[in-house]
Order: C-alpha cells, then structure tokens, then sequence
C-alpha cells in the first residue's frame, strides 16, 4: 500500500500487532511512526515539527535509542530490549524485521552508504550491519555478529566476522 494515502492512524499503529505482550516496543515504535509520518506527508511534515524535536530529545538524548524519524522502515517492525539501539537515517529496512537490544545500523564512513535489509530479518543483540550492503529476506543474524558483506536470503549468519552457518539450500550448520 502506498504509505502517502495511508491514514495516520493505520500509519502509526502498523507495527502494533507485531509487538503484543510487548509495551516497550510498543510504545518506542508508535513514538518513532508518530515522527516518521511526515515523511511520507508534506503538511504532517510541518505540524509535527514539534513532536519530533519531543522525539529526538527523549529517545536520542535521553533514552539512547536513536532510530532517526527520517529511516525507511517497513511494517511488522518488532523492538525487544529498547536499550543501545543506533539506526542511521540512510538505512533501509524491510518489512516484518525484529530489532534487540545493542545493535548498530549503518555507514562505515562518514557519510558512505548504509545497509538496505530485506523482509522478515531477525537481528540479535549486539550485531553491528555496516557499509553499502544488502542483507536478503528471511535471513537470521545471530547475536553479537559483525555483518559487512550482503547477505543471501534465507540463511543464518553469525560471528565476526560473519559468515553463514546455515542456508536454505544447505540445511546443515556450515563446518567452520
């Protein structure tokens, strides 16, 4: 669906049902579409100038999560653990993704190009995806990984730096 027709209420809520049981992420996602909705309309843009100033101020400087109202996110997005989370603005990530706790999203220089990460990625603690990468749909990023290179779809990646451990067409753990 184009996100320019859509309404703010089903704008703000599309990650809502992904984080049931789970308040936090609840309440950082419905914070971060808030913001985010003006990217996608121009008048919104203006109205909510204050309240992202609110946003960046209480998630940047106090809370220390700093997913910028400006990032591509798709639906479904699920936040665990909200602590220590850093998304760079240029960051493209897909639908249905899951965030945790200590992860880093973005350029490996100042001003580079930074990861674009597909559909149904599950991101675990720790994990820092940096540079002009690709990471495919389906993929798992095990905890504490360094992603550098892109990623197939449906495989599993862990360690640093990472490499896959297990793929769709491999469904045996890769000998190291």
């Amino acid at each position: 669906m184009n996100k320019s027709n859509m309404s703010f209420r089903k704008f703000v809520l599309q990650d809502w049902a992904a984080n049931k049981h789970n308040t936090k992420g609840r309440i950082v996602t419905l914070c971060f579409r808030i913001a985010n909705y003006g990217r996608c309309n121009k008048t919104a843009r203006y109205l909510l100038l204050p309240y992202r100033v609110f946003y960046t101020l209480l998630f940047e400087w106090l809370l220390g999560i700093e997913i910028k109202y400006q990032t591509v996110i798709g639906a479904g997005l699920r936040i665990f653990h909200i602590q220590a989370i850093v998304i760079n603005q240029g960051a493209v990530i897909g639908e249905n993704c899951t965030l945790r706790q200590s992860i880093t999203i973005g350029n490996k220089v100042d001003g580079g190009q930074c990861p674009v990460i597909g559909n149904n990625v599950n991101i675990g603690a720790q994990v820092c995806i940096l540079g002009d990468i690709t990471i495919g749909d389906n993929v798992n990023i095990g905890a504490g990984s360094i992603v550098v290179k892109s990623v197939q779809p449906n495989c599993t990646v862990a360690g640093n730096p990472s490499r896959i451990i297990k793929s769709a067409d491999n469904l045996e753990i890769i000998k190291q």
